[in-house]
């Protein structure tokens, strides 16, 4: 068989597991996310400035924001950023063969329902971070929405080649890493005084907590009905890496390193390290039961060898990896 000839029989396999998970999406939708009317909103944990004492919340606000470290505003800008990119990440999700066949948003499918209650979940995220950060006093807004703008003109991509599982992997990798990284935020944010701040960050890792298990249990489910199509798209994922979603965000700019130097930062201050790569890694393999799967056929046995022994590498990787001596600062006033 061709490679090509190959890859579409892949493709049509996948599909028919994914379409299999349909009803388990629709549940999903109903009992791990959260109806509108009862879902926290932004405005919940900023000042109303329809109250008299609107600018007085505000200048507690700056109040408590000026006392953080730089490098964790920073580090926190590059989260909103990330977060306001979602467009990208709906079209892209939309995009992956078996999701929304019809190309059409009203359409009763579960994964389409998924698709849309998720965003709006999402949404929420990024418009909470902008106007905090708006209202702190701290961020050069203007290069912001400048890095924003860059951000969606650029696009994304995953590298799950429109395969199901391969992107259903990637977000299961990815809602964890956003949640490790909106945790230790959070950490910074109640150490340096602010805990309105933390508890912003903490309410956001919670949202990203929720969509992880749905991702992971989706992918569960594919496991369960056909391992060695799983076993191969954990592998293909993995041998590409998991690209951050804002790696672009610098691409075509005057400061096209600016990517580089957000992760300099996390990694510096622990927001989001090599470390937590690795045990992302660790925590889906053994989540997954990679190690204890039987009955794969040759290439899956291997790729099953490849993933048991990956985040141990990984481990040793970071354990090598030097803490950035220098970083440079972006977005700040």
């Amino acid at each position: 068989m061709k490679e090509s000839e190959d890859i579409n029989y892949t493709l049509e396999k996948n599909l028919e597991v994914i379409s299999q998970l349909n009803e388990m999406v629709d549940d999903a939708v109903d009992n791990i996310l959260v109806d509108p009317d009862e879902c926290w909103q932004p405005t919940d944990f900023l000042p109303d400035m329809a109250e008299s004492d609107a600018f007085d919340e505000i200048r507690k606000l700056q109040e408590r924001a000026a006392g953080i470290p730089d490098t964790v505003i920073t580090s926190l800008i590059g989260n909103m950023i990330t977060e306001e990119a979602l467009p990208s990440y709906q079209t892209y999700f939309n995009l992956v063969e078996g999701i929304n066949p019809e190309g059409n948003l009203l359409s009763p499918s579960g994964w389409v329902k998924w698709s849309k209650a998720w965003t709006a979940e999402e949404n929420r995220h990024g418009d909470l971070l902008n106007k905090y950060l708006y209202l702190s006093g701290r961020a050069d807004m203007r290069k912001v929405e400048q890095t924003i703008h860059r951000l969606i003109y650029n696009g994304f991509d995953p590298k799950s080649e429109k395969d199901p599982f391969q992107a259903i992997i990637y977000t299961s990798f990815q809602e964890r890493a956003t949640k490790v990284s909106h945790v230790n935020t959070g950490k910074l944010a109640d150490k340096a005084g602010d805990h309105v701040l933390a508890r912003i960050c903490k309410t956001i890792a919670g949202d990203e907590s929720r969509h992880e298990r749905a991702y992971k249990s989706f992918m569960s489910r594919i496991f369960e009905i056909d391992p060695n199509g799983a076993m191969l798209a954990f592998e293909k994922m993995m041998r590409k890496q998991i690209v951050m979603p804002a790696v672009l965000m610098g691409k075509g700019g005057d400061n096209p390193t600016l990517f580089d130097q957000f992760s300099a930062i996390t990694q510096k201050i622990g927001v989001y390290t090599g470390w937590d790569y690795a045990r992302i890694i660790d925590h889906l393999v053994k989540l997954w039961k990679i190690e204890t799967i039987t009955g794969l056929d040759g290439a899956a046995a291997k790729a099953q060898d490849y993933l048991s022994g990956l985040s141990s590498r990984y481990m040793r990787l970071a354990d090598r990896m030097k803490t950035p001596d220098e970083i440079s600062l972006a977005w700040l006033k």
